[in-house]
């Protein structure tokens, strides 16, 4: 018996073994086209659901170990993916049909879409999928680290501002430096669309002049093209639901102030004999900082529907967002509304009808003031025992020691000022095929937006003690038209040569008027201007513009190997007189698919392109620079009188920019996108505001003066490290180094304007000071720098005067850019989305208050960095002079004392998803959904003891660079769901 269970033991054992043995074995084979028979080295051999697999060698052959009953995943980039189960299979022959989809995906560029693969200027799309991670109103932000050679500042933390956008550097003194934005075809201008962020299919950058040269004299710094999304035809209709509410929090950066103790130990090293400086003060402690700000909400709600079939495409859309500013007082609601439909009305016509509307609205506006939240002393209290505020304008004796004697929670009882705006944007388009090749395409848009503002101070306020009050309405219109009429030619002649044309009219023309009435002597809460007993001011603006074009544009594509583009331009402008009006623009690129050609057999690299490309591009001032103006506002004996304002310049006409592109796209391992960019642009003709003598009788006038070139390097990386269908890792990361230089200006004369020159040789942007020094130990005293103008040599004085005005450094970085990273596993998905910017200078004016040694004894003092010092002996190396009253004679004025490195990494975005199994929400009728915790701006990693080192006061050349009590953009934490039905 005991042998017979032994041997039945032995029998089982041994099955075990086998089955074991059994299920894991090896699977050779090869992967070719399924077309040509070529073998396709590098292409992916995966075990679905695991991460074990391997890449096909030179001639296509792989080997791989694997259990009898899994299945092979198998892939290529331009190939359908194939799955292949293995069970009683030792060999595979797998034949990997061409993706027609992958082959014609295409991008959206200047005046129409153009196939990837055969692009040969520098284009980034950006898809929706990549535009949602951030909680914000508006688009522009959402582009923050994720195209090369784009900068994206904000330029404040307050609800609803609009970033600025800077591509490939400034160039422009007194034209914007913003590139130019276009939806779904329209011209719409340099300003932020105001678009729902929810309507958005994609977004193209083009930042070479090949890519801009179809707009013009309006394209020299860049251009972003918004396509706004439609329905996919062969999907059922469906009704999306998005819905978020946010926390946002203030976000004071590295920036403290002190507290009463702090405050009181600096007045007492500094020797205060003030009769008002006891150690009474130290019971009196309000937190000014804290009192100002809030922890705020945010709620962002979209509903959208689209349907699509082979007659009709339909969006229609609505959306609802609600900031509160973490500064109290400011709340922005904005409603958007949308209609796209694309109507086959017969085989040749097409109607595609466009409706969009944005209304925002601040209503009751009694923001707290961050200026006085960050000077006004500790030890004074704007509340009485009883609750009441304290009018700091009447305090008597020490209850308020602030120098200003100002506390806007007095005014801000009464005072409040609201705004409403309303933009409507409406087109009417339509396609009609005159030929199997040929297609009129007609676009219309019109645009009509209306802003009003009141404002109303009380008579019982402070600010309203002079005039007894006062109402203020604000109103500006503007009325745009556009319209484009194209004929496009596509065609392919014998298989091989692909040709695309196309030749358009364009014309363009905008008319704006504003008013501003005050009335004062007002009624406590009055409303309307009726309720002032004395009009004070009335005053009113208006100016019109106009623009005609004609472009035309061919490419040429042989076998998808090469291609060749190239395009024309001419533009005429009202801004300009007669004989200047009109402009060329030009383009030409080129490129080469390396990898289609018979002699390229690589084994890692899937894909390797060149491209090169050169052209004419410009930049339009706003006005009417070439005439002369008068100023009409004043009396001569009792009859209206003119005098001479501005004077005009006949031959002005707009910047120009010509730029070279060369670039390098490439597709290593099946795995890894590379993208090179190198670029040399130069912007001359630079237009001027030049100061006249007053024997002028004028003021100035504008002038083309000199040039200024961009020259730098982009690299842009993507690599998905692991992919398979339960889990994935992909990274990316993009880089850009822009060399900035003035290479021109009239008789080579400096041009200085506030703490800025503009020099030949030097960078556009490059601060101009007095070199501080530090310390000097011996005694305590600032210590500044004197060059020598014949020898150039370098000597010490602690003279602020004295010291030599110089070249102090540059607001341009040395480099900027981003990087991602995606982590999915099975239905979760962790992302993170960081910026990075080196090498900048930022000048901090708000130390020239807080930082003040002893200047600004009535202000509240900044606390110092970990590593900053005062001086207090002889021998001392300190950071910082012994503070006394009254501070050091030019200590706190302006020198690179207060010019701070301005590089920074920071975290835009963390997002954490989940999306529902299918299964589970279509037994309840919903498609899809997904649930997400999301995190914005949570860490800034720099050196600057700023509130915030991205929030510039401006993007022109003055002004980027300089930062003042900035706005900081608030750190934000946001839980949403979106829902398919």
């Amino acid at each position: 018996m005991k042998k017979r269970i032994k041997t039945i033991l032995f029998v089982l054992l041994m099955g075990f073994i086998h089955t074991v043995w059994a299920q894991e074995k090896q699977v050779s084979g090869t992967v070719t086209d399924a077309d040509d028979g070529s073998p396709l080295p590098g292409a992916s051999v995966l075990v679905k659901g695991k991460t074990t697999g391997t890449q096909t060698d030179f001639d296509g052959n792989f080997t791989v170990t694997l259990d009898e009953n899994d299945v092979l995943v198998v892939s290529y980039i331009g190939y359908v993916r194939q799955e292949i189960p293995v069970a009683g299979k030792s060999s595979l022959n797998v034949q990997l049909e061409i993706d027609q989809n992958a082959l014609d995906e295409v991008v959206v560029v200047a005046y129409g879409t153009q196939k990837k693969e055969t692009v040969t200027s520098s284009v980034v799309e950006v898809k929706s999928e990549k535009l949602t991670d951030v909680t914000v109103p508006e688009v522009a932000t959402m582009l923050q680290g994720k195209v090369t050679g784009v900068q994206v500042l904000p330029s404040s933390g307050s609800p609803g501002s609009s970033p600025n956008i800077i591509i490939r550097g400034r160039s422009s003194i007194n034209s914007t430096n913003s590139p130019l934005w276009i939806v779904d075809g329209v011209i719409v201008g340099n300003s932020d669309p105001k678009l729902n962020p929810k309507d958005v299919a994609s977004m193209s950058i083009l930042k070479d002049a090949s890519a801009t040269a179809l707009y013009g004299n309006r394209g020299a710094n860049g251009v972003i093209i918004v396509t706004t999304k439609r329905g996919t035809v062969g999907q059922k209709p469906q009704m999306t639901v998005s819905l978020k509410t946010a926390i946002n929090q203030f976000n004071p950066g590295n920036f403290k102030v002190m507290d009463s103790r702090q405050l009181y130990e600096f007045h007492e090293s500094l020797g205060n004999t003030n009769p008002w400086f006891d150690g009474s003060l130290l019971q009196r402690d309000f937190n000014w900082v804290d009192a100002t700000t809030q922890d705020a909400l945010v709620r962002d709600a979209s509903v959208s529907f689209t349907s699509a079939t082979e007659t009709h495409n339909l969006l229609v859309s609505g959306g609802y967002y609600s900031e509160e500013g973490t500064v109290i007082g400011n709340k922005l609601n904005r409603y958007t509304y949308r209609t796209n439909l694309d109507y086959k009305i017969s085989k040749k016509l097409t109607i595609k009808p466009k409706l969009y509307f944005v209304f925002d609205r601040r209503d009751n506006t009694r923001e707290g003031s961050l200026y006085q939240a960050y000077t006004n002393l500790p030890w004074d209290i704007p509340f009485n025992e009883d609750g009441s505020v304290v009018n700091a304008n009447q305090a008597l004796g020490d209850s308020w020691l602030g120098r200003d004697k100002s506390n806007y929670f007095y005014d801000r009882q009464w005072n409040y000022s609201d705004s409403r705006s309303f933009d409507l944007f409406t087109s009417f388009d339509f396609e009609y095929k005159l030929l199997k090749n040929l297609t009129y395409i007609s676009t219309n848009n019109f645009r009509w937006g209306n802003y009003e503002s009141y404002s109303y101070t009380d008579p019982r306020s402070n600010g309203g003690s002079a005039s007894n009050g006062s109402i203020e309405d604000y109103t500006y219109r503007e009325l745009s038209r556009f319209t484009n009429q194209m004929l496009k030619y596509s065609n392919i002649f014998n298989e091989d040569h692909t040709v695309n044309v196309l030749a358009a009219y364009e014309y363009n023309d905008s008319s704006t008027r504003d008013v501003t009435t005050r009335s004062e002597n007002v009624v406590v809460n009055g409303k309307v201007q009726s309720v002032g007993l004395k009009p004070a001011a009335a005053d009113g603006d208006a100016s019109e513009f106009a623009q005609q074009s004609f472009l035309v544009a061919a490419d040429y594509d042989y076998k998808g190997r090469y291609f060749a583009k190239t395009s024309l331009r001419v533009d005429g402008a009202s801004a300009f007189a007669p004989d200047y009006r009109y402009g060329e623009f030009y383009s030409v690129a080129v490129g080469w698919n390396i990898h289609k050609e018979n002699f390229f057999n690589s084994k890692s690299i899937n894909v390797l392109k060149l491209r090169a490309s050169h052209g004419a591009v410009g930049n339009q001032p706003g006005g009417f620079g070439y005439l002369s103006t008068y100023d009409v506002r004043f009396q001569y004996a009792g009859l209206i009188a003119a005098k001479p304002n501005r004077l005009g310049t006949e031959d002005l006409t707009w910047e120009k920019g010509i730029e070279s592109n060369f670039g390098l796209d490439a597709t290593l391992f099946n795995a890894i996108d590379l993208t090179v960019d190198y670029y040399n642009k130069e912007n001359s003709g630079l237009l001027f505001y030049r100061r006249l003598s007053d024997q002028t009788g004028f003021s100035g006038r504008y002038q083309n003066i000199g040039s200024v070139t961009n020259k730098g390097v982009e690299v842009a990386v993507s690599a998905d490290i692991v992919s398979t269908d339960d889990f994935g890792i992909n990274v990316g990361a993009n880089i850009s180094f822009n060399k900035n230089n003035v290479k021109e200006l009239p008789d080579g004369t400096d041009i200085i304007s506030d703490s800025f020159i503009i020099r030949e040789g030097e960078e556009f942007g490059s601060f101009y000071m007095r070199k501080w020094l530090g310390v000097n130990p011996a005694d305590g005293a600032p210590v500044y720098e004197i060059i020598d103008e014949e020898t150039g040599e370098s000597s010490t004085t602690a003279d602020y005067n004295s010291a030599t005005l110089q070249v102090a450094g540059s607001a341009n970085p040395d480099y900027t850019g981003g990087f991602n990273t995606s982590f999915w596993y099975k239905n979760f998905t962790l992302s993170s989305n960081w910026t990075f910017s080196y090498g900048a200078e930022l000048y901090n004016a708000s130390r020239n208050l807080f930082d003040s040694d002893g200047y600004y004894l009535q202000y509240n003092q900044m606390v110092l960095p970990d590593g900053w010092s005062r001086w207090e002996r002889p021998g001392d190396v300190a950071t910082h002079p012994k503070p006394q009253p009254g501070g050091y004679a030019g200590s706190n004025q302006t020198s690179t004392r207060y010019l701070e490195d301005g590089s920074y990494l920071r975290l835009n975005n963390v997002r954490l998803s989940y999306d529902f199994p299918t299964s589970l929400m279509n037994d309840i009728g919903i498609s899809n959904a997904n649930i997400y915790l999301s995190g914005d701006n949570l860490v800034t990693f720099t050196k600057f003891t700023g509130v915030d080192p991205t929030v510039n006061d401006g993007s022109g050349a003055t002004t980027l660079g300089y930062t003042s009590i900035g706005y900081p953009v608030p750190r934000r934490f946001a839980l949403g769901l979106n829902i398919t039905f």
